[in-house]
């Protein structure tokens, strides 16, 4: 096991890693249905959606309700002009505040990658009073390519001026776990997120549940600087 010795830059997903955004996307999503006179859906199916971005989002909720993929332009349009500012009942995983301020304290610098929109996300970490911590943020609509493809991991590393086998990536789902192997990058996964794969049948370098044991698990798994 290597030891850090060195700050090794650390870039995290966002929905199911560092928020459970779930609720407002659930609730946002019902309220375009309810536009449409469409029954609505559970948070478990909604939940079960998130991770590819929101035309992806719209994709399986339109199979799921089968309304018509003509509508699809339609629908994202009219959520995204509610998505903006949907916090209400997103919430910061336990500790999460705190770790990200021991990692500043160490010295690490950090980012975010995500395929949320770059708008939702810097509101969003604006709204729990954090987007400073990051010092480069990239989104869903930042780049043309969505994770898995490496080029949004990879971009968040430039941001930092870093290579990313010299880093982490810190995420909770396929797409994170893929896009980690096609950057080559450490990935290490935070198992109370959205992930529907079990965790042994996910690629990863560590595992952990609360955050107050990701400083600890980053000193211990991070490359030699």
């Amino acid at each position: 096991m290597n030891t850090c010795l060195a700050p090794c830059p650390v870039v995290f997903d966002l929905d199911g890693t560092l928020i459970d955004s779930a609720p407002d996307i659930h609730a946002t999503v019902n309220a375009v249905l309810r536009l449409h006179r469409v029954p609505p859906l559970t948070l478990d199916q909604v939940r079960s959606f998130i991770g590819g971005g929101v035309d992806l989002l719209w994709r399986r909720v339109i199979a799921a309700t089968g309304m018509s993929v003509d509508a699809h332009r339609d629908l994202v349009a009219s959520f995204m002009t509610r998505y903006h500012d949907a916090s209400a009942l997103t919430r910061l995983y336990p500790n999460v505040t705190e770790a990200l301020g021991v990692l500043a304290d160490r010295g690490h610098p950090l980012a975010i990658c995500t395929n949320k929109p770059l708008g939702p996300t810097k509101a969003i970490l604006g709204h729990f009073g954090i987007v400073g911590m990051f010092a480069t943020i990239i989104g869903g609509d930042s780049l043309p390519q969505k994770k898995p493809d490496p080029a949004p991991l990879r971009a968040a590393f430039a941001g930092l001026g870093s290579d990313p086998q010299a880093g982490l990536y810190v995420g909770d789902s396929e797409f994170d776990a893929e896009c980690a192997v096609n950057t080559d990058v450490p990935f290490l996964l935070y198992t109370r997120g959205y992930r529907k794969t079990p965790i042994e049948q996910m690629r990863h370098s560590a595992n952990f549940d609360d955050y107050a044991h990701l400083p600890a698990l980053i000193d211990q798994r991070a490359p030699v600087g």
